[in-house]
This record gives structure tokens, C-alpha cells and sequence, in this order.
């Protein structure tokens, strides 16, 4: 949340509320896990395409893949953290 020109205090507040409270680990698990299963859903189940938005529409990336990568990703960061608090 410390960026080079700007710092989020919002972003830091929070942050420190999460590792306070140590949900830190749950919360990263619970966003991963949701997402995973919606994109897994509207992806390989309802066979949709999803499209970036970012590049208007017209990329060729494989958004689903990534974003099931991306969120995969944090589930294994959050059972990563579970094992290293353990």
C-alpha cells in the first residue's frame, strides 16, 4: 500500500486490521476459493469466454485460464501461510 509517489492509508489501515486480528490467512483463502469456483464455473461448465475488459474486448489472452491461475495462486499462498504459522 506504500507506493513510490503515493501511500494508501486505507489500504495499510487494512492491512493491519487483518494481521492484528490474524485473518490475514482466511480472508486470502476465502476470496481465492470463491473466485476459483466462479471463474471454474462461468468458464468449464457454462462455456463462457470471458474477455478483458482492460484492452477493450479485442485480446486474445485466455482470461479464464488466467484468472483460475491467479486465484489457484492465492489459495496456495494462504495454505503456504498456514503451514508456515503452524
Amino acid at each position: 500500500m506504500v507506493l513510490e509517489h503515493h501511500t494508501c492509508p486505507y489500504g495499510l489501515k487494512a492491512r493491519h486490521l487483518l494481521n492484528a486480528q490474524g485473518l490475514t490467512v482466511p480472508v486470502a483463502m476465502f476470496i481465492g476459493t470463491i473466485s476459483a469456483v466462479s471463474v471454474f464455473k462461468a468458464v468449464y461448465i457454462d462455456k463462457r469466454e470471458l474477455k478483458c475488459a482492460c484492452v477493450g474486448g479485442n485480446s486474445r489472452v485466455p482470461l479464464g485460464f488466467v484468472s483460475l491461475t491467479e486465484n489457484l495462486a492465492m489459495i496456495g499462498m494462504a495454505v503456504w501461510m498456514l503451514v508456515r504459522l503452524a
